[in-house]
């Protein structure tokens, strides 16, 4: 039976750190507004999720995408009563998220050398093109992959279309990624194959969905340090044809 050719990798929060600086300036946006408003009772939190969440569509995924979610949000919770040097200090929140230097996550690079020696390794991330652009330049890794994609949404269209490019059947294909929206369950539909590498930090937007505990083409990893084995074991799986959901 034919075995795993090719591994996808996720890139925010699977390869380097990325949230933790969104939830930072989340963190100082609500500082700003909370000299016009009670947090608590504006339901500040939630409704910038609102906002960006009915925003995705026209804006994309990304920094200039939360930034703009934040402008709004601020004039309307404060009923425009926010003063221009505060929004003017938003979009500085954007501009230091747009110049941060990328940071690995433990072992990754490791990890990512380990499985490439044995297999084709892909890139397939989202966001801002120009943001993920600059990362993927900056992190040291981008020889290491066949293919780097950035798209505008990871569900099963775009993972198909991908595949269908790569020549490659989904069941030969395995994702590893943060989101189990996202990296896992989409590829899974296609009958592919995944590693969740759960963050300790995840934005609202991926989270939701869950995959069942037993799930045969799936492995859940704790760093980055387990993820050759595990694709070992997943390209054992398939090539016995068999499901074990142990490494």
């Amino acid at each position: 039976m034919d075995s795993i050719a090719m591994v996808g990798f996720d890139a925010d929060d699977t390869l380097w750190r990325s949230q933790d600086f969104f939830d930072a300036a989340q963190l100082e946006f609500e500082r700003i507004l909370g000299r016009y408003i009670d947090l608590a009772d504006a339901r500040a939190h939630e409704r910038l999720y609102e906002v960006e969440s009915r925003n995705i569509a026209v804006f994309g995924y990304g920094v200039k995408g939360m930034v703009l979610s934040m402008i709004e949000a601020a004039v309307e919770l404060t009923d425009a009563r926010i003063a221009a040097t505060d929004l003017h200090r938003i979009v500085g929140l954007g501009k230091d998220l747009l110049r941060h230097p990328v940071e690995l996550l433990p072992g990754v690079r490791e990890a990512v050398e380990a499985i490439a020696a044995d297999f084709e390794v892909v890139l397939i991330t989202k966001g801002d093109l120009f943001h993920q652009e600059a990362k993927v330049r900056d992190c040291g890794l981008a020889g290491l992959f066949r293919r780097i994609e950035i798209v505008s949404e990871k569900d099963p269209p775009t993972y198909a279309r991908l595949l269908e490019e790569f020549d490659l059947p989904a069941h030969r294909f395995v994702m590893i990624g943060n989101s189990l929206r996202s990296d896992i369950a989409p590829v899974l539909a296609l009958g592919g194959w995944g590693i969740h590498v759960p963050y300790h930090t995840t934005w609202a937007h991926e989270t939701g969905v869950e995959i069942a505990a037993d799930e045969p083409r799936v492995r859940i990893v704790a760093t980055a340090g387990e993820l050759p084995a595990a694709v070992a074991a997943l390209a054992q799986a398939a090539r016995s044809g068999g499901f074990r959901n142990d490494c």
